[in-house]
C-alpha cells in the first residue's frame, strides 16, 4: 500500500554510543580510519546504493560495533599517551597539530608496539578503493528514471516553417 512507512523498532534502533568528544576522534582519526575501513566504506556504500538509511541498520551497527572495539583497545593497550594527545589538541586549539607532534609520536609508537598498528601514510585513507559486499545489488542501484522512449521517426520530407524562424536577433 503506497503511503505506508515502516518505522525500525526501539529495539533494533537501539546500540551502546560511542561517548566521546571532537578531540578524541582527531585524535584516534587515523588509526580508526585504517582499523574500521571497510566496515565504514560498507556502510556508506549501502546508504549510497539503497537511499534509505533503514535499509542500512545492520551495517550501521557493525560501523558502532567496531568504533566500540577500536576505543577500547586503544583504553585498554594506550590509555596514557592517548590522554595526553587527545588534551593537547584539545588545549591547543584542533587545528594546529603541529603543537602536539611530541604527543602523537608517543601514542603512534604506543600503538605500535602494543597494538600493531601502523600510522597510514597522508592520503591512503582518501583513496578511492572497491568494497567487496555480500549483500544483492539493488534493482535500480542509481534510483534513476527509466529512460524516455526515442522520438517517434518522421516520414516525408521536412519542410521550412511557415512564418520563418523564431529566434530574432539583435543587429547593431
Amino acid at each position: 500500500m503506497p503511503g505506508v512507512v515502516n518505522i525500525p523498532t526501539l529495539a533494533e534502533l537501539n546500540v551502546e554510543e560511542v561517548r566521546v568528544s571532537s578531540a578524541v576522534l582527531k585524535a584516534a582519526a587515523h588509526h580508526y580510519g585504517s582499523q574500521c575501513d571497510k566496515v565504514n566504506k560498507e556502510f556508506m556504500l549501502c546508504r549510497w546504493e539503497e537511499k534509505d538509511p533503514r535499509n542500512c541498520l545492520n551495517e550501521g551497527k557493525k560501523v558502532n560495533e567496531c568504533a566500540l572495539n577500536f576505543f577500547r583497545q586503544i583504553k585498554g593497550n594506550c590509555a596514557e599517551s592517548f590522554t595526553e594527545y587527545w588534551t593537547c589538541l584539545d588545549y591547543s586549539n584542533l587545528a594546529e597539530l603541529r603543537r602536539c607532534r611530541k604527543q602523537q609520536k608517543a601514542f603512534d609508537n604506543c600503538v605500535l608496539e602494543k597494538l600493531g598498528w601502523e600510522r597510514p601514510e597522508l592520503g591512503d585513507l582518501s583513496k578511492v578503493t572497491k568494497v567487496a559486499t555480500s549483500r544483492p545489488l539493488p534493482e535500480n542501484p542509481y534510483h534513476s528514471r527509466p529512460r524516455p522512449e526515442p522520438n517517434p521517426i518522421i516520414e516525408g520530407p521536412l519542410e521550412p516553417a511557415k512564418h520563418g524562424s523564431r529566434m530574432f536577433f539583435w543587429s547593431w
